[in-house]
């Protein structure tokens, strides 16, 4: 058995998805439908519109984290931080975990994705 989809609820799919629609293709994903988008390989995210007055996400408390994404090389990392931030999105500094570098962003409603590049031999999770 395998994860088939994410679906993630945002507080406004017209502020939310000119993000996703600059992340995902870097990731590569395409969208297969309105909302929807693919990895081509049975993996499905999709964006729904959050119901008014629901609880926003929050970076500590009960629920998903993070979505983490292992890139092919440094420069990959690099490639999407500079594509983010030249579509007008916040994007921290890149990090340096001994040798793999790390891009920790967050949408609008401050769900986080990491993008990292794992050195040789490095554990994805501690």
């Amino acid at each position: 058995m395998k994860i088939d989809h994410i679906s993630l609820l945002v507080s406004s799919l017209e502020t939310s998805m000119p993000y996703y629609e600059c992340l995902l293709p870097q990731l590569g994903f395409v969208e297969s439908k309105p909302q929807v988008w693919t990895d081509g390989e049975g993996f499905f995210f999709q964006f729904l519109q959050a119901h008014p007055d629901t609880r926003p996400y929050e970076r500590y408390g009960a629920g998903m984290n993070h979505l983490g994404f292992g890139a092919t090389s440094a420069e990959q990392v690099m490639q999407i931080r500079h594509s983010m931030h030249a579509a007008g999105f916040a994007v921290p500094d890149l990090k340096n975990l001994g040798g793999s570098l790390a891009l920790f962003m967050k949408d609008a409603d401050g769900i986080r994705f990491e993008v990292t590049y794992y050195a040789p031999g490095a554990a994805v999770v501690g």
